[in-house]
């Protein structure tokens, strides 16, 4: 599993024109999800990324987590995090999980969070999104699990 991780001022998701999500202060959670990929691996990057500690504290350091910061997120699956492009210039996507495994690791890892008490909003699972991300930092975090 795969995430993009960017502290944001503000965030929206919209499909066809219409605002599905969004938020204030919080994260956008870009996440892919590789075909290794199990129920065990979603908690484990939700745990991880609720308690990551991005947020400045009263002295300007990255020392707060999403939970101490009482921010929201936003989570968009995003299969293309797993492109190959070591060959040509046409990215490949074989390493990307199925949409059969991938959409329910997706929404088991959005709810992880919640159940971790952040406040999360989802784009849609295999729809053409606009993204709409104000950075604030900027602040962008890689993980792999």
């Amino acid at each position: 599993m795969r995430a993009v991780v960017q502290r944001v001022r503000h965030g929206k998701v919209a499909v066809e024109g219409k605002v599905i999500a969004s938020i204030g202060q919080g994260l956008v959670i870009l996440l892919g999800v590789g075909p290794q990929d199990r129920s065990e691996t979603a908690q484990a990057m939700a745990r991880k990324i609720a308690m990551l500690r991005i947020f400045e504290d009263e002295q300007g350091k990255m020392n707060l987590s999403l939970l101490d910061v009482k921010g929201e997120a936003i989570v968009v699956s995003q299969f293309t995090l797993y492109a190959d492009t070591r060959k040509g210039n046409r990215p490949s996507f074989t390493d990307a999980a199925p949409p059969d495994l991938a959409s329910p690791l997706v929404d088991i890892f959005a709810e992880n969070l919640r159940s971790q008490g952040v406040m999360v909003q989802c784009g849609q699972f295999g729809a053409h999104m606009l993204v709409t991300i104000e950075n604030d930092g900027p602040v962008t975090i890689v993980l792999e699990m």
